[in-house]
């Protein structure tokens, strides 16, 4: 069915609507770092919340990008690519890219990091709750009755391989009753 085409209105409900501002906002910050990384741009975004909570975001920083805005401090810092030399330019896309990938594997790392927490947790509680099994009277009788039932198996194998002295050992055969 593809997408369909949505209005846009003021989300009435207040749950609904704190909810929408906080998946947007995350959107939004992810394409504005998306945006400052693979660009070089200097961006700020500074947004209110329908609780009016702040919100900001800024590369270099949102102080950096607002005072060159105002023209405050119009030399930031940062230094900008215009005003950097071809071999400055270069380094620089380099860090950006190595700077990615550090990021990049920083997340890899925590995802591993949550799975092999988890996997702890599961083999403490299997640990937890083999040592009950072990300590449990109800499990180590029935244990015994299992070695006793293969002592006595045992024995019975012997028995039919050796019988005991002065029985024969000749097979039982059945008589043919005479009418």
């Amino acid at each position: 069915m593809g997408r369909r085409k949505i209005d846009i209105a003021e989300v009435k409900d207040p749950n609904d609507r704190q909810v929408t501002f906080s998946k947007r906002r995350t959107g939004l910050f992810k394409k504005a770092n998306d945006l400052s990384v693979k660009c070089g741009a200097e961006l700020a975004i500074v947004m209110f919340s329908p609780a009016k909570r702040p919100y900001s975001f800024g590369h270099p920083s949102v102080n950096v990008v607002a005072d060159k805005f105002l023209r405050k401090n119009p030399t930031s810092n940062y230094v900008r690519e215009n005003d950097a030399p071809d071999d400055e330019v270069d380094d620089i896309e380099r860090l950006r890219q190595q700077l990615s990938v550090v990021e990049v594997h920083i997340n890899e790392e925590q995802k591993k990091a949550t799975e092999l927490d988890e996997r702890e947790k599961e083999q403490e509680t299997s640990e937890a709750q083999n040592k009950e099994l072990q300590n449990s009277p109800v499990l180590r009788r029935m244990v015994e009755d299992y070695v006793d039932a293969i002592e006595v198996s045992e024995c019975m194998l012997l028995l039919a391989k050796e019988p005991v002295i002065g029985i024969s050992n000749r097979p039982i055969c059945k008589r043919r009753r005479r009418n």
